[in-house]
């Protein structure tokens, strides 16, 4: 792994009966944790697919201070040692990468790697984050400096806690009352990991090549849709596709059309396994 610490890994999801079509790698968001998709995984399982989940340092049951990042370049290489791992354990079975949010701006650096490209049949990104700016256009400018001498330091300012990202009451409430999400105010390191990689995304959108799925509510107000329409404009992969739900927010998979949106990645990977 990146660093020397415990990562919680869940899974292995597999289907109880028939030939397994392919395996999905779950890459969740800030401040969340892989568990919270158990009902998307038992929805892949019964459609013959796998899935693994991974859970980032600072997050749910993996070690570090709850909701601090040290770097996401880490996580991305997290990311591909694990895929690297579910691939040895399971030769032969074609994988994909998932990612929600800053999840999926790992998910796509981590493909812009061409040793992780290769392992892969491709991404589904679910809300990315990429084009993201500070709260404040001061705290672009000293978010490098206070990532060095204050890296753990709660910046209040930042909290996007009172953005809804579910148009479900029920799905709101088991976020935020799960001990396994945190729902402090960002940490200044990990604040200005994502305007990083957000950064960094940004500027390669155009060297772009893996074949990628990317899902955005119109209505989302933590990410910006924009961004994900930008990114299937400019990205060179020849197989690519996007989706843009009319007035959804951020936590798609936690909307009321849950299902729906699920069945519209299944149906994706599907179309992208028929095309190999």
């Amino acid at each position: 792994m990146g660093f020397e610490t415990t990562l919680c890994f869940a899974g292995p999801g597999f289907p109880v009966a028939g030939d397994v079509k392919g395996i999905l790698i779950i890459i969740h968001g800030l401040n969340e944790h892989g568990g919270r998709y158990a009902d998307f995984a038992r929805l892949l399982t019964s459609c013959n697919f796998g899935v693994y989940a991974m859970d980032w340092i600072g997050h749910g049951g993996s070690d570090g201070l709850h909701g601090y990042v040290p770097s996401l370049d880490h996580v991305v290489a997290d990311t591909g040692a694990f895929l690297e791992k579910i691939r040895s354990e399971n030769p032969g079975i074609p994988c994909f990468l998932f990612g929600h949010s800053t999840g999926g701006a790992v998910v796509l650096k981590a493909a812009s790697h061409p040793h992780i490209e290769v392992m892969v049949e491709g991404i589904i990104l679910t809300s990315p984050a990429l084009r993201v700016k500070p709260a404040h256009p001061i705290v672009g400018a000293v978010a490098p400096i206070f990532s060095l001498v204050a890296p753990r330091f709660q910046f209040k300012g930042a909290n996007k806690r009172g953005i809804p990202v579910s148009r479900d009451p029920a799905a709101l409430l088991a976020k935020y009352s799960d001990p396994l999400v945190y729902t402090g105010p960002i940490r200044v390191r990990t604040g200005h990991e994502i305007l990083r990689i957000s950064s960094y995304l940004m500027r390669n959108f155009n060297s772009v090549t893996v074949p990628f799925f990317v899902l955005h509510g119109t209505a989302d107000k933590v990410t910006d849709p924009l961004a994900s329409q930008d990114l299937y404009d400019k990205a060179a992969s020849k197989f690519k596709d996007i989706k843009l739900y009319d007035g959804f927010l951020h936590d798609l998979l936690f909307e009321p059309e849950r299902e729906e949106i699920a069945q519209d990645i299944i149906n994706w990977m599907e179309k992208r396994l028929f095309t190999i």
